[in-house]
């Protein structure tokens, strides 16, 4: 068995510094090392220099990708922060969508010998990597959750994370990477201008909108206008609930029709952070 470790940064491997927590050379590396199970072999790609897991996004899933093909043997252990774990675990099962490639995620909302979650997400990672069906995962507090949908929902406890199921991703080519498409995720608000909202589109290629309850929004039609007119000139706009459950209903409620009427994709139960990474692969294309 050969593990690939793919260290990017974050929590579990960092310790006390002068002006608070900041990164540890070796930390993390030794603690994989001593873990290790009987037989396993180990190969290592330490980012250099470590990240902060609010600096990583498509430049940096492309390099993860890159390094996870250039070993087409090996299982996975990927240690990451915990701020943008859930757009990394969606781009990554997106990307691998179809390649029968197992990959763990892990971090912890404390670093390695403090005491305390570090030690045992670390231990239920390297279990997992001998015993989980391939696909993209991420270990934590106990529990190993598919990657695709997760959400962070607390920023100190433990159980940080929950994970919303997902439709299967659909496969991709092998090699898939993420482009250079400007999109980004816009939230409706009631009061929202219109003007506000059609120049944030002007900028963009593509937009996650979270928009009401099953996907509703307000009946404004300026609002509604600055959509349709996003959507003609060839801005892809996919809307998904601002809430955590239940996802989008087309057609439940009339206040939702001129969303549909504009040519906006129904994103379904898709968490925001899927829905973006979907639109940057589709983009990318």
């Amino acid at each position: 068995m050969t593990i690939l470790l793919i260290h990017s940064g974050g929590t579990i491997g960092m310790g006390p510094g002068p002006d608070g927590l900041q990164p540890v050379a070796g930390k993390l590396e030794a603690a994989v090392a001593a873990r290790l199970p009987q037989g396993a072999a180990l190969r290592a790609e330490v980012f250099d220099p470590l990240l902060d897991s609010a600096d990583v996004g498509p430049a940096e899933w492309n390099r993860i990708l890159a390094v996870i093909a250039a070993h087409p043997g090996a299982d996975v252990l990927l240690t990451h922060g915990t701020d943008t774990m859930a757009y990394s675990g969606a781009a990554l099962s997106q990307a691998l969508a179809g390649s029968g490639r197992r990959v763990v995620m892990c971090g912890a909302m404390t670093p390695l010998g403090m005491g305390g979650d570090a030690e045992g997400n670390l231990d239920l990672a390297l279990q997992a990597l001998h015993e989980a069906a391939p696909g993209v995962w991420l270990a934590f507090d106990g529990r190993l959750l598919p990657a695709g949908g997760l959400v962070k929902t607390d920023s100190h406890a433990a159980d940080a994370f929950s994970a919303i199921p997902q439709e299967d991703a659909p496969p991709r080519a092998a090699g898939t990477r993420f482009g250079a498409a400007r999109v980004a995720v816009l939230t409706l608000t009631p009061g929202l201008p219109a003007a506000a909202l059609a120049a944030m589109l002007a900028e963009l290629d593509g937009a996650v909108l979270r928009v009401f309850g099953a996907g509703t929004l307000p009946g404004d039609a300026a609002l509604i206008d600055a959509l349709a007119q996003a959507v003609r000139r060839g801005c892809r706009l996919r809307a998904v609930s601002q809430c955590l459950h239940g996802g989008l209903t087309p057609g439940a409620y009339a206040a939702g029709a001129g969303l549909w009427a504009a040519g906006v994709e129904n994103g379904g139960t898709e968490t925001p952070e899927a829905a973006l990474v979907r639109l940057m692969l589709d983009l990318g294309a």
